[in-house]
């Protein structure tokens, strides 16, 4: 009798605080989100009052409050989004400022982060809506590279949770290895990320063959490289909506193909390095918990942009400018996707 009341309590309580409607998912590399702290154990001495960055505590709030802003306006209509995924955050610390002492704070963000052992002291980091989103569970995956055990990464973030009508989802949130010393030379070691990846998708098939999977993050890679194409296997969503449940799907692989069109620009090309992928269980319309078609865009505000004065067009308004503090919010910009949560 005890036990069946639990479970009546807390499937009222399902069925109250995840009212139907469309969820919102989005994804945000926010450029050296470090406090003014110093932590001897990061390699953060050039965000520090007096490292040659000059990161003040106003230039850090103004930071945050770009940040927020941009979350802030990324929702539906009234609404913040209800999962961020986020890379390049220093530590709980600016998690804490962006989430409870910014315009996000009355939304009632929690926060799940990595301690990754990567050099610059850089992290990623899962924000998510309690009154959407019930966290159950997360786990970290440290990346090891098998002939190169001196580099260092970021963890991979697992976190899984319930959203309205009680599914189960399993979001991965990335920054694979960058492209520091030339895209082919590094290609290896983001091969490499995409395989603990992949693996241990697998590994949750067995024993949740319907897992429902979310993938997002900057890749450092298109839609088209190795390790999102041929590692993950992830593909474009065909028009005839012809998927297999247990296959990954690329929400913005259409995009590669546009001009001028991109999360990122390096020198006059615009390069789609920020993703989020699906499992194609959540492209099935019948299904309850599933993408919304047409929803996955690169979000962008005119205010997030600004004259690429030396190669040309806009560029995303950044932090920094080589040397010069340009007050801005990201040298890249964020991406979105809806989902609807209850029946067709």
């Amino acid at each position: 009798m005890y036990c069946r009341i639990i479970c009546f309590l807390f499937l009222l309580l399902c069925s109250d605080v995840y009212a139907q409607g469309n969820f919102r998912m989005m994804f945000y590399n926010v450029e050296n989100l470090f406090d003014t702290e110093n932590d001897p154990h990061k390699n953060d001495n050039e965000f520090l009052p007096e490292g040659i960055k000059h990161w003040t505590g106003w230039r850090y709030r103004n930071k945050i409050n770009k940040i927020a802003g941009v979350i802030s306006v990324a929702g539906e209509g009234w609404k913040v989004p209800d999962v961020v995924g986020l890379c390049e955050v220093e530590n709980d610390s600016v998690i804490i400022n962006l989430t409870r002492y910014s315009s996000l704070g009355k939304w009632g963000y929690r926060y799940v982060m990595t301690d990754s052992p990567d050099m610059r002291g850089i992290d990623v980091a899962l924000l998510y809506r309690q009154s959407s989103f019930k966290y159950l569970s997360h786990e970290c995956y440290r990346i090891k590279f098998p002939n190169n055990k001196s580099k260092k990464t970021r963890d991979i973030l697992h976190v899984t949770g319930l959203v309205a009508g009680g599914d189960t989802i399993d979001i991965f949130v990335c920054h694979f290895p960058s492209r520091r010393g030339g895209e082919k030379i590094s290609e290896k070691f983001r091969v490499y990320t995409a395989s603990v990846v992949k693996a241990n998708i697998d590994r949750l098939r067995k024993t949740r063959p319907n897992v429902k999977v979310i993938i997002m993050g900057d890749f450092n890679d298109e839609p088209s490289d190795r390790s999102i194409r041929e590692t993950l296997g992830a593909v474009s969503v065909p028009a005839a909506g012809d998927t297999e449940p247990d296959s990954l799907y690329n929400l913005f692989a259409h995009y590669e193909k546009k001009k001028n069109e991109g999360t990122y620009k390096y020198q006059r090309r615009w390069y789609m390095l920020d993703q989020i992928l699906v499992s194609g269980n959540l492209l099935n319309q019948e299904r309850r918990f599933r993408v919304l078609p047409n929803t996955a865009q690169i979000f962008v505000r005119e205010y997030m942009l600004t004259e690429d004065k030396t190669k040309g067009g806009k560029r995303p308004k950044k932090s920094f400018y080589g040397a010069i503090h340009e007050g801005g919010y990201s040298d890249h910009l964020p991406v979105i996707v809806d989902f609807s949560t209850g029946k067709k």
